[in-house]
């Protein structure tokens, strides 16, 4: 009997609507939270963030504060997890406990009413039409398929009655499965997905990912960088938009290639790679190499790669040229010399010197964002094309298995709200009494919900009957 109570008393206890709001605004309010502080971050920027809302002094024992409770890493918490628990065996056993209430109610079948039971119901509506029964009954029943339903009859078809949607009344189950979803495929992708990052040089390949804490998770697979560029808003340091180009690699062949952007991602074996930002490499090795477009005057342009210190020939002139120098952001003082102002690639350029039999020796920095650079005094052109080896693509790794089980949750709340908001059961009885050349008819309805649209059709529809 002791067991008996504690179940009803737990019973009681999930099936409250009280617990629903409540569980509901504290998984609100630690979300809000869990935006504003930075999950899974390096301690340095919540340390700034903390720095700015209370002061540098107790920014670290707010950041440690923060730490204990669990809200630098809140969606991998147990008390976060515990939550979301409790709110899906609330609406589980919400629904549970109120389903047998409604089924009756679905389940109820349509009866012929009394004729003292039709001034009972909030839709009522009574009418005259000229003719006999006969033309009543046609009449009623046209009226009733109008309204979407099929009619039943009774009392010898003096009296029709019908109803639809019955069904809708189950929505409210449908957007309770919907949530559940919802927080069971965020729960999913939480425990067993992975979000992390990769930073992965021109040119270079990785089998792993890395987490923010800079462990290793392998992928099962290789992906590559074959190339990354970056454009710039007119002469200006701000970036307009930056891609690069992937391969994924698998058992040595290259099965996937794909062009990425900040709103375009590459997919793959269930991980996504998105394009999140980008860095120069501090370290070059034999492979940078800078890529010229080289057009004699009149003639056509030949793309040549050579690293700094190699040389070249423009085709068909005795003009050779050797790429003495680099510079990643290229700027010139009040004196005219050329200095480099950010070790980023805000506007690269390379020194080359130029000897010829006509012109001599001479020199000059050639930027890839600044074409009048790039005229010889002969007529050709040296383009600076691309600084390839030079830069890194910064790329966010995530892994997401529950994603489905959200899409799914999406997509029947759409059909649950769609149900609840729009759709309704509504019911309808019509009762014809004959008398001499003309038929009275008695019209009572009812609807759970928008009982003044409801109202609304039928006074049209039976007005039309009536004229």
């Amino acid at each position: 009997m002791a067991d008996k109570t504690i179940a009803s008393k737990v019973w009681a206890f999930f099936t409250s609507v009280k617990l629903a709001v409540a569980l509901f605004a504290l998984i609100a309010l630690t979300s809000i939270i869990g935006t504003v502080i930075e999950q899974n971050a390096l301690p340095e920027k919540n340390v700034k963030l903390f720095a700015k809302l209370f002061g540098t002094a107790n920014a670290e024992t707010a950041y440690k504060t923060v730490s204990s409770l669990g809200l630098t890493d809140m969606y991998h918490s147990w008390w976060f997890t515990a939550m979301l628990v409790c709110f899906c065996a609330n609406l589980t056993i919400c629904s549970i406990d109120r389903l047998p209430r409604i089924k009756r109610v679905v389940d109820e079948p349509l009866k012929p009413l009394d004729i003292s039971e039709f001034d009972k119901y909030g839709i009522k509506k009574e009418l005259t039409i000229n003719g006999d029964i006969e033309t009543a009954k046609a009449a009623a029943l046209t009226a009733i398929k109008k309204l979407g339903m099929t009619a039943e009859a009774a009392d010898h078809t003096t009296q029709f009655y019908a109803h639809k949607g019955r069904y809708t009344r189950y929505a409210v189950y449908v957007i309770h499965l919907s949530i559940v979803l919802i927080l069971l495929g965020a729960f999913f992708g939480a425990t067993f997905g992975f979000t992390g990052f990769l930073s992965l040089p021109e040119g270079e390949t990785s089998a792993v990912a890395y987490t923010r804490q800079g462990d290793e998770h392998p992928l099962g697979f290789s992906i590559r960088c074959d190339s990354f560029t970056v454009s710039f808003y007119g002469t200006s340091d701000m970036p307009k938009d930056y891609a690069s180009w992937l391969s994924i690699i698998e058992d040595g062949k290259t099965v996937l290639k794909k062009s990425i952007g900040v709103n375009s991602p590459l997919k793959y074996k269930g991980y996504t790679f998105y394009q999140s930002g980008y860095g120069v490499v501090r370290e070059k090795d034999a492979k940078s190499l800078i890529i010229l477009n080289v057009t004699p005057k009149g003639g056509k342009s030949e793309q040549i790669s050579l690293a700094v210190g190699e040389s070249f020939k423009i085709p068909g002139t005795d003009i050779a040229g050797t790429v003495s120098a680099f510079s990643p952001a290229l700027a010139f003082d009040k004196n005219d010399q050329p200095y480099t102002y950010t070790e980023n690639m805000n506007n690269p350029a390379v020194y080359v010197e130029f000897t010829s039999e006509e012109k001599g020796k001479y020199s000059g920095w050639i930027a890839k964002r600044y074409p009048q650079t790039w005229k010889l005094p002969d007529g050709s052109a040296v383009e600076l094309v691309d600084n390839w080896g030079y830069q890194y693509t910064g790329l966010q790794v995530r892994k997401d298995p529950g994603v489905w089980v959200v899409y799914a949750g999406c997509l029947f709340m759409a059909i649950g709200l769609y149900c609840a908001f729009f759709l309704s059961h509504k019911k309808i009885w019509v009762l014809l009494k004959p008398e001499k050349t003309k038929v009275q008819v008695k019209v009572a309805a009812f609807t759970n919900k928008n009982k003044t649209g409801y109202e609304s059709v039928i006074n049209s529809v039976f007005d039309r009957l009536a004229r």
